[in-house]
């Protein structure tokens, strides 16, 4: 964990200000606290309460759009497809989502009566979040508007298909 985080924390262009993990034991280990705490800029580091499977709803939500869609509902536990998958998450995933699928973010939630009024904003993709941010510096958005200007979607979704051909072809080899 420890190692994906620091690979996480690389690629991202502001800085990590905390880390909110379930309770799970991969990510409620002393090692990840210490990692987190004991640094010279520390991260705030939470976790979800116990028996409170909403307390992680806004990335459970993406479990759909950014896994399912993608991967399917089968277990894919064989070893040799992690690496095969981080090579797609890293690469071509990561850049297909964050820069040409918009979502909304939910601005106000108001209750009349019985009925909850949701107000969103302009879909907006992450990189346009970013490139609006002004917690982001100049020097950040600038390569990463020559990274977005040098991509094509569809080069990069036939790229996406090839690797989860491959992913599937390794998979259905050792069942």
């Amino acid at each position: 964990m420890i190692e994906q985080i620091g690979d996480i924390e690389k690629s991202l262009p502001f800085p990590l200000l905390g880390v909110d993990s379930d309770n799970g034991g991969e990510f409620l280990n002393y090692h990840l606290l210490r990692h987190l705490t004991e640094r010279e800029q520390p991260i705030q580091f939470t976790r979800s309460r116990e028996y409170k499977k909403d307390d992680n709803a806004h990335v459970e939500q993406k479990n759909w759009t950014h896994v399912r869609q993608w991967l399917g509902y089968d277990r894919l536990d064989d070893p040799g497809v992690v690496l095969l998958m981080n090579d797609l998450y890293r690469t071509e995933w990561r850049l297909f989502h964050n820069c040409f699928c918009p979502s909304v973010k939910l601005l106000s939630k108001t209750r009349i009566a019985s009925k909850t009024v949701k107000r969103d904003d302009k879909p907006k993709t992450p990189y346009q979040r970013v490139m609006e941010s002004p917690l982001v510096s100049q020097e950040s958005k600038q390569i990463l508007t020559v990274l977005f200007e040098s991509l094509n979607p569809f080069d990069l979704r036939d790229a996406m298909e090839e690797k989860l051909k491959r992913i599937f072809s390794t998979t259905t080899k050792t069942e």
